[in-house]
């Protein structure tokens, strides 16, 4: 596997802080009747500008709704030295929201894809897995939308998708339960079809 293919700093990689946004007031009373639903009072010292911290943080994770995955894939390179195996980032640390409690998914994917005639940086892999893990999301359709973005827009031979995280909404909550994770998968094209490509590149991203 190469990692010569990532992309040049100047094409939009870099990571940049995110603008400090204005929140309309009526966003900010929002949190204010959270917090006072909660037990708790929003004019005290410590909570005085937590509404607007809150709203800033939100629009922060949810960014994802702004973005286009599939931009990410756009740029390709043909020039690969005959390389016809599987491409993997494994193990690509993310952050989400659940949708049914609005509470932390916290995990690592693993995505992998067999290229027909070209590939595509890595980084851009991690920035798919971000644009979809930065909405409000449930596990098993996350797994999905990565998997089917990569298949539909690079058309590769094959798809894998292997996540593994935890749910802040079990953990914490309800059952409080911690110290368990959920893995979800999905195999596409030749790794769903021949087993021995299946285990291969399960076996390469550690399962």
């Amino acid at each position: 596997m190469s990692c010569s293919h990532d992309d040049t700093p100047d094409d939009g990689d870099t990571v940049a802080a995110p603008p400090k946004v204005e929140v309309p007031e009526h966003v900010a009373d929002a949190v204010r009747t959270i917090l006072r639903w909660a037990g708790d009072d929003p004019t005290r010292e410590g909570l005085i500008d937590t509404p607007k911290r809150v709203a800033r943080a939100w629009r922060e994770y949810c960014q994802g709704y702004g973005e286009d995955p599939a931009h990410h894939l756009s740029r390709i390179f043909e020039e690969v030295g005959g390389y016809d195996d599987i491409v993997l980032l494994k193990d690509i640390p993310f952050q989400s929201h659940c949708e049914h409690h609005m509470a932390p998914i916290i995990g690592k994917a693993s995505i992998a894809y067999l290229p027909q005639d070209h590939v595509v940086g890595i980084s851009k892999l991690a920035r798919v897995l971000h644009a979809y893990a930065r909405r409000l999301q449930v596990q098993e359709r996350l797994t999905a939308q990565v998997a089917d973005c990569i298949w539909d827009h690079l058309r590769p031979r094959g798809v894998a998708v292997v996540i593994d995280a935890s749910h802040a909404c079990m953990t914490a909550r309800g059952v409080r339960t911690p110290g368990v994770s959920m893995v979800t998968s999905r195999m596409m094209g030749i790794f769903r079809e021949d087993e021995r490509s299946r285990k291969e590149v399960l076996a390469l991203m550690g399962y």
